[in-house]
């Protein structure tokens, strides 16, 4: 099972294995309160993309096309999260303010279609 997270929601057990899956450090956030297994930010967005996108909602299915690509030309950024979803639940912790269309959200998806429906949620 893969599920998203906020960095801001404190950390549980049911999380399974988290990994921070942003560019860039989350503002106000110690590397200990975050309780991950890896910061993966080969797997976010790049840069580009990120400030393109902007989270702005009309966007969001062009911003999820071009994500994608980039997650099929760089596998080994992702591949520890499918492996890890294959032993157990994984948590993607991320920072941005919007819940539903966001760089995690985004990622859970491709990583589900990389596993087949049965792990995601």
């Amino acid at each position: 099972m893969i599920r998203i997270k906020r960095v801001y929601e404190a950390p549980d057990a049911a999380d399974g294995d988290r990994f921070l899956v942003d560019r860039l450090w989350p503002r106000g956030i110690r590397k200990s309160a975050l309780a991950i297994n890896a910061w993966l930010k080969e797997a976010a967005p790049s840069n580009e993309l990120r400030h393109w996108y902007h989270h702005d909602p009309t966007r969001w299915d062009e911003f999820r096309r071009r994500y994608f690509d980039e997650l099929r030309q760089n596998t080994e950024a992702w591949r520890p999260l499918v492996e890890a979803a294959r032993r157990g639940t994984v948590t993607l912790v991320y920072s941005a303010q919007q819940i539903e269309r966001n760089n995690a959200a985004a990622l859970m998806e491709f990583l589900t279609e990389q596993l087949g429906d049965r792990h995601g949620r």
